[in-house]
């Protein structure tokens, strides 16, 4: 079941959804808009490793916007920090960020029970087209969870993506024992 706009109202007022900055203009519907924050970041190497840690350099995108290239993995970030205590966050592209040809994630759109943090978006585009910070660039949408929750992200000892920041973060799949 989705959450409703009143419903995810609800839940920010019981403080279990946190969303800052929050403005209640960006509520829709049953989904709240995210908007790009103002830093990107790309890998130092072409050929990753899944094996290794793969540096990105993280560069400011500039007031007049930055063009987006084919064949290029962006990472990107929310300008809202959000908190989910009780839900299972989504992010969606948006429909207008879609028709540009823009994608925001290639796999990492769940969210866990317990994520606190801004989302590191996996942007890549299908032809060349300039992006802007602070435009809107996806949507989050909450789940209920059935039953009780054991294991919050935000607790869990191997969570990877749990140091607030407000930069893009590199793969962090080399943490990983394969």
């Amino acid at each position: 079941m989705i959450l409703s706009d009143k419903r995810i109202l609800e839940e920010i007022e019981k403080g279990t959804i946190v969303i800052e900055p929050y403005d209640r203009k960006y509520l829709g519907t049953n989904s709240y808009d995210v908007h790009l924050g103002k830093y990107l970041a790309t890998y130092k190497n072409r050929e990753l490793d899944a094996r290794k840690h793969n540096e990105v350099e993280h560069f400011e995108i500039p007031e007049e916007g930055f063009v987006l290239q084919p064949n290029t993995l962006y990472l990107g970030v929310t300008l809202e920090y959000t908190e989910t205590h009780a839900h299972v966050p989504f992010l969606e592209g948006k429909s207008s960020t879609g028709r540009l040809g823009i994608d925001i994630h290639a796999t990492a759109g769940k969210g866990d029970v317990g994520f606190c943090n801004t989302w590191t978006l996996e942007i890549s585009c299908a032809q060349p087209v300039r992006i802007y910070a602070g435009m809107p660039i996806g949507q989050l949408i909450y789940f209920v969870v059935e039953g009780d929750v054991e294991n919050f992200y935000n607790k869990k000892q191997n969570a990877k993506y749990t140091d607030r920041t407000v930069k893009p973060v590199e793969s962090m799949m080399w943490k990983n024992s394969f």
